[in-house]
């Protein structure tokens, strides 16, 4: 079954078709990635399906009561709430439903008062009925504990839910309102780059969470492992038009790759069958007797069509060259303190980058990963302590927020030109177009750019004049897929030392030879891969991504992990069956209160239906004595049932906050 279809839409602005009669036909739980350079029209698409803008020409048409939710990229959330009161209020319906109850209700005591008829009684009571079923079903799908569950798993803390959404910044809010969209379990769920402002502790969390997620969602995102996790169809804006591919983007890629070979054979044998009849008719046009032939290869000829081949799509391409070699220690941070009122960020921090190294730097947002790439950049004071920056080092840094760091005035050309004054116009030229901008487009004003467009631009300003030492935040953010992908490539022909803050999995596996994880204010170095990493952090208890591939990982690790004497293991293993007895002490009463409370919820609930099948039942409102009776006992064990649900969410709580400490504390262990 179809939940909504995108009947050839189009929208233009001005004389620009930003998208041009696009389809696309949404069922019951597909996983659709939707793909395409940036400026293809994939956010205006989400926008069209949403309902924020309506298209030129075509249609959107959905099923009844199909309920869409949107997170879009870029937000502004209105104060007024607290955050828990953001979540838990944001499924439509709960408080309409609270309001109805106590209408009803209120009408059915002054019918009593009066002493209305039994088919008035009867009808209000059928009301209050279909109420309380409506409202229990509320009370099943839409616990707090399932809110609060999302909102933790989004990186938020405890003490954050009383305070209101207005006090947090941009990319916390963008938190909220997909925490509140995932609470909400809309049947089609629109994802605008949902990665963008989550860190690689909530991108794990994430994953798992959509992965379980039984309904249909279009997802937007330049992270390529991210993608694959998550979607089983593509639909790809291409150069010829909109196209679907069934399976996850690595099958998209080979299945257009072999499209491609497909239609160069096919054209490759149409040349030479065309070649051959041209020949032919050139050389027996003059010859009666064969004049029938040529005519028959005249006329085949002229019915031939041409094989279209797909026009390659541009994407970034650019080289670095040589940078001037620097001293051995390129940075030396020294008892760097940092703070924002009473947020410590940093105390005392002793750090060093070397030469050529390639670090990348991980953490929760809050940990102080930009806040440290902005003081080695020199754009942030630290309160104390020195960085000092070595002999022959000189610095680029590509801030997280590039926008803001580009003059809306300026052009293109403009802003890469005042990066590198003694660039000739050759050259500024020519790597605008290694980032897209050819022909007029250098001449486009900032303030008229898309976004994945400003970051070609802050990206090529940087990369004209780069240094040799590079300092990049998030710098795959706003970027397509491809893009993304290219300029890791690019990346790996800098010979520079590079130190860059992102989410982003693929271009950290693909860059980086040492870890920086920033957690209560320090830095654990790890001289290796994302994986190896992850992997290390895993034996040792430590922060994990949920999702990491850990399959890369070397064998020596592996080995180490053994080598334990036999005191040591004895003692492992005393450690172990004590966690066990531990886990059975903590967590059997706990699980068996759930349990009653369930069983008790569960009886309730059986005596209630059957409460209200009799209420609808006209026979009994002949009796008053048992109208009554029916009435009041519903209501009473409507008020019970309330307060036994709210008892099981917070048993339901506590056993999952005890599972997780007996879990993590076994898995430290192994």
């Amino acid at each position: 079954m179809s939940l909504l279809v995108v009947d050839n839409v189009t929208l233009s602005f001005g004389d620009r078709a930003i998208v041009d009669e696009f389809g696309l036909r949404v069922s019951n739980d597909d996983r659709i990635g939707l793909i395409g350079p940036n400026g293809s029209g994939k956010t205006t698409i989400l926008r069209l399906i949403a309902g924020e803008q309506q298209p030129d020409k075509g249609a959107i048409h959905s099923a009844s009561n199909v309920r869409i939710g949107y997170l879009p990229q870029d937000l502004i959330v209105a104060g007024g709430k607290t955050l828990a009161d953001f979540v838990l209020s944001s499924v439509p319906g709960r408080g309409e439903l609270d309001s109805q109850l106590e209408a009803v209700e209120a009408e059915l005591e002054q019918a009593q008062t009066r002493g209305a008829d039994d088919e008035e009684l009867m009808e209000l009571a059928a009301r209050i009925a279909d109420t309380h079923e409506r409202i229990d079903h509320f009370a099943r799908h839409y616990t707090d504990h399932q809110a609060f569950s999302i909102l933790a798993g989004l990186g938020f803390q405890t003490s954050d839910h009383d305070r209101d959404v207005s006090e947090f910044s941009g990319g916390w809010q963008m938190r909220a309102v997909l925490s509140a969209l995932l609470f909400q379990q809309p049947d089609v769920l629109l994802l605008d780059e949902p990665t963008n402002h989550l860190d690689l502790p909530s991108v794990g969390w994430f994953s798992s969470f959509l992965k379980s997620y039984k309904r249909a969602f279009v997802l937007i995102s330049h992270d390529r492992e991210f993608l694959n996790e998550q979607i089983s169809r593509v639909v790809s804006i291409e150069p010829e038009g909109t196209r679907s591919y069934v399976g996850n983007y690595e099958q998209y890629v080979k299945q257009r790759a072999e499209e491609e070979i497909i239609l160069e054979n096919q054209s490759r044998n149409l040349a030479r069958e065309r070649e051959h009849m041209e020949k032919f008719v050139t050389r027996f046009r003059a010859q009666a007797n064969k004049a029938k032939a040529v005519q028959s290869r005249v006329k085949k000829l002229a019915k031939m069509d041409d094989v279209v081949l797909y026009q390659k799509r541009r994407v970034m391409k650019f080289t670095f060259p040589p940078t001037e070699r620097a001293v051995g220690e390129v940075v030396r941070v020294q008892k760097l303190d940092k703070a924002y009122g009473d947020n410590v960020i940093f105390k005392g921090l002793d750090i060093t980058v070397r030469r050529g190294d390639k670090i990348a730097i991980i953490g929760v947002n809050g940990a102080g990963k930009t806040t440290l790439l902005k003081m080695i950049a020199g754009e942030l004071k630290p309160d104390a302590g020195e960085i000092k920056i070595g002999s022959k080092v000189t610095p680029g840094y590509y801030a997280q927020h590039h926008a803001d760091t580009l003059s809306r005035e300026s052009t293109a050309y403009d802003e890469v030109s005042r990066a590198n004054p003694d660039a000739l116009v050759g050259r500024v030229r020519s790597v605008l177009g290694a980032f897209l901008f050819s022909g007029d487009d250098v001449e486009k004003s900032v303030s008229v750019l898309s976004g994945g467009e400003r970051a070609r631009v802050a990206l090529a300003r940087l990369l004209i004049n780069p240094g040799n030492l590079l300092l990049m935040d998030e710098p795959t953010n706003h970027l397509d897929l491809q893009s993304s992908e290219s300029l890791a490539e690019s990346l790996k022909t800098y010979d520079g030392t590079l130190v860059f803050v992102s989410h982003n999995r693929s271009l950290i596996r693909t860059l980086a030879d040492q870890i920086w994880y920033i957690d209560n204010g320090e830095v654990e170095r790890y001289p290796g891969s994302l994986d190896e990493y992850l992997y290390s952090s895993s034996l040792r208890g430590g922060p994990v991504e949920e999702n990491a591939s850990t399959t890369n990982v070397p064998v020596t690790v592996k080995v180490e992990e053994k080598n334990e004497t036999r005191a040591e293991q004895k003692e492992r293993k005393r450690q172990q069956a004590e966690l066990r007895k531990k886990r059975s002490k903590l967590l059997n009463p706990l699980k068996e209160r759930v349990e009653t409370l369930e069983r008790r919820i569960a009886k309730i609930e059986e005596t209630q239906k059957e409460r209200s099948a009799k209420l609808s039942d006209p026979a009994v409102y002949d009796d008053a004595s048992l109208r009554n009776e029916l009435l009041n006992s519903f209501q009473k064990d409507q008020n019970k049932l309330e307060e036994l649900t709210a008892r099981w969410e917070s048993a339901a709580e506590k056993l999952d906050e005890a599972e997780a400490e007996v879990t993590a504390a076994e898995e430290a262990l192994n």
